[in-house]
């Protein structure tokens, strides 16, 4: 049987750079010397997730590569789910890719659509697959071993000792096709016996000492229901997904750089057959190490399933929907994969990279807002004076973005009592202390200049309120405002319209680079200040945003409005990032 590759065509995906901009390394160096050749009339990636977890940013850099260098040479990349493990795979992991990619910007199949009906999955070819591992028997070069795991583990050898030959690995073709036939019509247990190719016990690569290709699992499929009892093993799904899908550069990390032998040996047995027509080739890269962040599944899961963490999706998590809800965007992650580069020897990048990265992206774009973070009241003591009535409000204004005018301006209101910063108060003032203490002069930012009296106090002697006086004639973007000079300016929201917000604000999840280095526990670097819940005031125009919208928070950072838990009438800030890198070193 021969199969053509999967019929696909390219559409639109983020646009794609000039050449002149396209960043070098070795995989674009192959696929540009590849077209130039014509060896390629075009490239065909993929990428292929295991539905049996929630992405993470690894999985992110993985994604922007395979799609990238398919949207830069004008080729066609495939989402396909390596789904052969029925045993720890589930359609709510399916649901979760197909969100996660589409979100970071990509789309897939036959139409490139970011629907889940044109993804692909390892299970479409179980019926070829189970044919081609056939025609190894046939050809001798697969035998069924009913050697337990252990058995097996033990006569495998080592990297000092070759592997012992099973005592069913004589048999012949006919008697292992009949076995085979009897695995697949599930009159076995599983775990009784596996199929194993046939190729080289002596081998130095241990990986080539005859490698199961397929067990017996009884498990229900996400896909396939109950058809199957026997399923391949992913080295062995691997190379044929490949090869039916037309792949022209099979792109993994350097984990699977030994198996490439491997790849290459069943894919080369396949060709001889005449079961496929073209031999894919699989290319390594250096897979993601980011300072203080675990990215293995199990433990992720582990951290979930123990409640260290509130879900997969909480904000300190470093999976794409953790990210997502913490308020990274796309372009953040995009630029980051690119910045970081793609290489052939692992390295570690420090976090502080992914944050200016987020930084970079943030700034152009995000509405500015004013919030107070930790309420002190300030009370304008001559606002009555100064105005005729002590309900007075006075209407002010600020930009949405310093640099978008078109984006119009924000209002909001200024009253007798305003909300400020705590540490923007000292009773006696240290050296270059320039906000309020007694007797200095400051600008409420886009408001009046005041000049402070000094502070109310309880009888433990904590702060509760500052008294100041409102100098009326030096509103910003009036005559007067000039007219007083200042060296401190400060944030402030007003008492009068101020809105009441929950900010959670987030550190690192670890206090260690390396949680899990050396063999420790990575629980025991788990950093237990890594969440913070306040209660905040936020300026008015906070009220009406939306899950997802994203904003600087004039002097404190980004804050994204929580996707989850932020609707109307509760507002739920999260803090993605400060204004200036706090993670390097």
């Amino acid at each position: 049987m021969t199969v053509s590759p999967a019929s696909t065509s390219p559409a639109a995906t983020p646009e794609a750079p000039k050449p002149s901009t396209l960043p070098s390394n070795f995989l674009r160096q192959i696929i540009e010397a590849d077209l130039a050749s014509g060896k390629h009339s075009q490239i065909i990636t993929r990428f292929p997730p295991e539905p049996n977890g929630y992405l993470h940013i690894g999985h992110a850099k993985s994604i922007c590569l395979n799609f990238g260098l398919a949207r830069d040479y004008k080729g066609i990349c495939n989402l396909r789910f390596d789904d052969t493990n029925p045993e720890k795979e589930e359609k709510e992991y399916v649901d979760s890719i197909v969100d996660s990619v589409s979100w970071l910007g990509f789309g897939w199949g036959s139409e490139k659509s970011t629907d889940q009906a044109h993804a692909l999955f390892a299970s479409d070819y179980f019926d070829f697959m189970y044919q081609a591992a056939e025609h190894l028997i046939d050809r001798g070069l697969a035998y069924v071993d009913e050697q337990s795991a252990e058995e097996m583990r033990a006569n495998r050898g080592d990297f000092n000792t070759p592997g012992k030959p099973s005592p069913y690995r004589s048999r012949t073709p006919e008697q292992n096709l009949e076995r085979f036939k009897e695995m697949a019509g599930g009159k076995h247990a599983d775990g009784a016996m596996v199929l194993r190719a046939k190729i080289d016990l002596a081998s130095p690569n241990i990986n080539l000492r005859d490698p199961a290709i397929y067990r017996i699992r009884r498990a229900t499929h996400h896909n396939t229901g109950d058809k199957w009892c026997i399923y391949p093993m992913y080295t062995y799904a691997h190379p044929i997904e490949d090869a039916l899908e037309g792949i022209t550069h099979s792109i993994c990390t350097l984990e699977f750089e030994d198996q490439r032998p491997f790849y290459d040996w069943l894919m080369d047995r396949l060709l001889e057959g005449g079961l496929i027509k073209q031999q894919p080739r699989q290319y390594e890269f250096a897979r993601l190490n980011l300072t203080y962040v675990i990215t293995s599944k199990r433990k992720l899961a582990q951290l979930v399933n123990e409640k260290k963490v509130s879900g997969w999706d909480d904000p300190r998590m470093p999976t794409i929907v953790g990210l997502r809800r913490r308020g990274y965007t796309p372009e953040s992650l995009q630029l980051f994969a690119e910045r970081i580069g793609v290489s052939k020897s692992d390295s570690w990048i420090d976090y502080s990279t992914l944050e200016g990265c987020l930084r970079e992206t943030l700034d152009p774009i995000a509405p500015r807002a004013m919030a107070v973070l930790e309420p002190l009241k300030l009370i304008l003591t001559n606002w009555e004076e100064a105005f005729g009535s002590a309900e007075h409000l006075e209407d002010c204004s600020a930009p949405v973005h310093p640099h978008l005018p078109d984006l119009g301006k924000r209002n909001f209101k200024l009253g007798k009592e305003v909300w400020i910063e705590q540490t923007d108060y000292e009773e006696i003032p240290s050296k270059g202390f320039f906000r309020l203490f007694p007797g200095n002069k400051v600008r409420l930012k886009y408001g009046f200049v005041i000049e402070v009296m000094g502070s109310v106090k309880d009888a433990a002697g904590n702060i509760t309120a500052v008294n100041a006086n409102i100098l009326k004639d030096t509103k910003s973007g009036t005559p007067g405002s000039d007219a007083v000079k200042v060296k401190g300016v400060i944030t402030w929201v007003s008492a009068a319209d101020a809105v009441k917000a929950e900010i959670r604000l987030y550190d690192r999840l670890f206090k260690t680079e390396h949680p899990d280095a050396g063999g420790k526990d990575f629980l025991e670097a788990l950093n237990e200040d890594s969440l913070k819940t306040i209660t905040a005031y936020v300026e008015p125009s906070l009220a009406n945003a939306k899950p997802d919208d994203k904003f600087q928070f004039e002097r404190h950072g980004y804050f994204v409005a929580d996707r989850v838990d932020h609707k109307s009438g509760k507002v739920v800030f999260n803090k993605i990032t400060g204004l200036k890198d706090t993670w390097a070193k």
